[in-house]
């Protein structure tokens, strides 16, 4: 095929991707978004199998049937509350999928397969002309050897994430040393990385980037908390596309780096936006350290004999009776899938001429944006989403702030603790408002593991059990005052 052509369909691609990524940034356009992504996506991969000459494509269409049918289980079968975990994984898949291209690409172009581990390290007679004449030889061995690394990094990474997220890892581990451990690991990947370059034939030094790889994976993901996780999430993703764009560089495939590219860098913005809402260094991130140290509060001294309780019923008077009522949502309310009960509870306030809006805090549940997904499912307006920063100075002048199922983003530790895993995070300030109403099952801690002093507040009441059939509760009740 005209190789002008085929940069011109890839460009055509690259356009619609674009497009895609400019649609995901408003619910109203996010579907429309997402469908030009992936027609990009299609017209990619079609071209390029057009453009090889010599494919059996037994195994490409053996790979799009088996990847079609579980892509399509996952998507059917995952709730809401689990999507973050399945973000976590998608992003593991791109970083494994990046990894053995380079893998494959490495061996092939030594000339040998390895049949066994002893062959794996068997060290082989090359030079980086099997990879290419003069420097065009060294930049593919250096993109080979970053798209290892970072592949593996992500892999490894992603399924730690997972694991948090899904909390079968409670407990976090790390290097001693922590953020200088993972700074040494990194140095001594990038060593066994020019190893390779200098000396393509060095297998085993291939083979100790993988491992090394894998290793930094675990380490710089598992000291992070829950509560920190939106973030490794975003860097994760951010990490997978540049493995990608390294991956189009081994392939000679225009389309691959841009995509990879558009990946790598906004997932790398994402990463900074929430580096400053939740103000953690970037630094920090990248080397597997977020949360500060320092003696944590006991419960009992926060909670005891100061929580006060309420009824739905109790709280349907209150709202009868406000004149502003912000809703704020946490992961409870994804759990419970309380977003179309907490819909109707507002379209009922505002049919009693109540001002009803949403404080959305940047990190709120287990991903960027995850509140701003479930409310867009449950048609709540956009233009009644209102960010931390331009929520925060109304809440002095709000009558009723009902929080439901959020924990860490309005726990007033960040501002007063210092010393504790949240202190500097900047947060929602419900605690200004007159009345704080907080539907949770219990008193148990969030993501973060405080205890949150909020509970005990003279003017906060405790709504305890389900966040939907607490929220219905209230509805009903005020409908029928």
């Amino acid at each position: 095929m005209n190789e002008n052509l085929v940069n011109f369909i890839y460009l055509i691609a690259g356009v619609l991707f674009i497009l895609g990524i400019k649609g995901l940034t408003k619910p109203k356009t996010a579907v429309r978004g997402n469908m030009l992504s992936a027609l990009g996506m299609l017209i990619a991969v079609v071209i390029t199998l057009l453009n090889m000459n010599t494919i059996d494509y037994t195994y490409v269409i053996a790979g799009v049937v088996v990847g079609s049918i579980v892509g399509s289980i996952m998507a059917l079968r995952i709730q809401m509350t689990s999507m973050p975990q399945m973000v976590a994984l998608l992003n593991g898949f791109g970083g494994g999928a990046s990894l053995t291209i380079a893998l494959a690409e490495y061996y092939t172009k030594l000339g040998t397969t390895p049949a066994s581990f002893a062959e794996l390290l068997t060290p082989v007679v090359a030079n980086s002309s099997a990879f290419g004449p003069g420097p065009e030889g060294t930049i593919a061995l250096i993109a080979i050897g970053m798209t290892v690394l970072i592949g593996a990094l992500t892999l490894t990474g992603s399924l730690v994430a997972f694991a948090k997220l899904q909390e079968l890892m409670k407990k976090s581990y790390g290097l001693p040393g922590g953020p200088v451990g993972n700074a040494l690991f990194v140095i001594a990947a990038l060593v066994a990385v020019a190893l390779v370059v200098v000396n393509p034939g060095n297998v085993a030094a291939m083979v100790a980037v993988v491992v090394l790889a894998l290793l930094l994976g675990l380490f710089l993901v598992m000291p992070i908390g829950g509560a920190d996780m939106p973030v490794v999430i975003a860097l994760l993703n951010s990490y997978s596309g540049i493995a990608a764009a390294f991956a189009g560089f081994i392939l000679g495939n225009t389309v691959l780096i841009i995509a990879g590219s558009l990946v790598g860098t906004s997932g790398l913005i994402l990463t900074r936006i929430m580096c400053v809402a939740m103000n953690r260094s970037l630094a920090n991130v990248l080397f597997g350290k977020m949360a500060a140290s320092g003696e944590i509060i006991d419960a009992d001294e926060v909670y005891a004999g100061k929580v006060t309780s309420a009824q739905p019923d109790e709280v349907a008077m209150l709202l009868e009776n406000a004149q502003r009522v912000v809703i704020v949502p946490g992961y409870g309310m994804a759990m419970a899938q309380a977003q179309h009960a907490v819909r109707e509870l507002a379209d009922a306030m505002e049919a009693k001429g109540v001002e009803v809006e949403y404080g959305i805090h940047p990190v709120a549940g287990r991903m960027p944006g995850h509140m701003n997904v479930l409310l867009a499912e449950a048609e709540v307006p956009y233009d009644k989403l209102v960010e931390m920063d331009r929520i925060n100075p109304t809440f002095e002048d709000t009558d009723v702030v009902i929080v439901i199922g959020a924990n860490d983003v309005t726990n007033p530790m960040a501002r007063d603790v210092e010393g504790s895993p949240i202190y500097g995070m900047p947060i929602l300030n419900v605690d200004k408002a007159k009345t704080v109403v907080v539907i949770k099952r219990s008193l148990s801690p969030g993501f973060a593991g405080l205890p949150n002093p909020l509970f005990a507040m003279d003017h906060t009441l405790m709504v305890y059990g389900d966040g939907k059939k607490a929220v219905v509760e209230m509805t009903t009740a005020l409908n029928q005052l």
